[in-house]
């Protein structure tokens, strides 16, 4: 089992949400964050030509616990879903998942996803 984390422009959520569904992985978790990547944020520039930078920009981070069969497509998805061809498009990270636990019932394992 792999633990699929992408950080994500907010406008494309409901873009990823669809595609994730698309291939049959309905259940994720949805988190607000703010962060900056390597372009170290954005450069307005306001009344009377004063700039400023603003260096930590909304995202949001969608993760998603999948079988490691479902990996690539899920990857895949949020690729084609969350990809605009501009800076500031996200990142995905992806890291193994030792075990499952179904709270209500205790039942362990990756068939419970």
């Amino acid at each position: 089992m792999k633990n699929i984390e992408a950080i994500i422009r907010p406008e494309k959520l409901e873009d990823v949400k669809e595609a994730l569904a698309g291939i049959g992985l309905i259940g994720l978790n949805v988190s607000p964050v703010t962060g900056r990547g390597a372009q170290r944020g954005i450069v307005h520039v306001g009344r009377g030509g004063e700039s400023y930078t603003v260096d930590m920009l909304p995202k949001v981070k969608v993760q998603t616990v999948v079988k490691d069969t479902a990996v690539e497509k899920a990857i895949e998805a949020i690729i084609q879903a969350a990809r605009t061809g501009h800076i500031g498009d996200g990142k995905i990270f992806i890291s193994p998942v030792e075990d499952v636990i179904r709270v209500r019932t205790g039942e362990r394992g990756e068939d419970i996803l």
